[in-house]
């Protein structure tokens, strides 16, 4: 695998991975959340964006050992890359909490 390649892999696995939670009522897309009929609650959807930036972040680290030398990061690398993660979980964040889905629209 070129350098190219594995870069772009991981930009679409952090895209899909961030919007996950948002996306799916399972515990780490597994698991189904059985609470009666409620949903799955925020802070557990944030544990599992950590949870999937960590996977990741490692997933990253495992390329650029493969490819090259790898480089030691200090703790502004984890913040800025986790900051840009969050970024790519905002379409998910949208279409859970702020896209209003109204039911007289939907025709009855």
């Amino acid at each position: 695998m070129n350098q190219t390649l594995a870069v772009w892999l991981l930009i679409a696995l952090a895209l899909v991975s961030a919007n996950l939670p948002f996306l799916t009522e399972r515990v780490l897309t597994v698991v189904p959340w059985k609470r009666g009929s409620v949903a799955k609650p925020f802070w557990l959807r944030l544990v599992e964006l950590l949870l999937y930036y960590a996977l990741v972040i490692a997933l990253g680290f495992a390329f650029e050992a493969a490819l090259g030398n790898p480089f030691v990061q200090g703790w502004e690398f984890y913040a800025i890359t986790f900051s840009l993660y969050l970024v790519l979980a905002y379409p998910g964040f949208v279409y859970r909490y702020l896209f209003k889905r109204h039911p007289a629209l939907r025709g009855s």
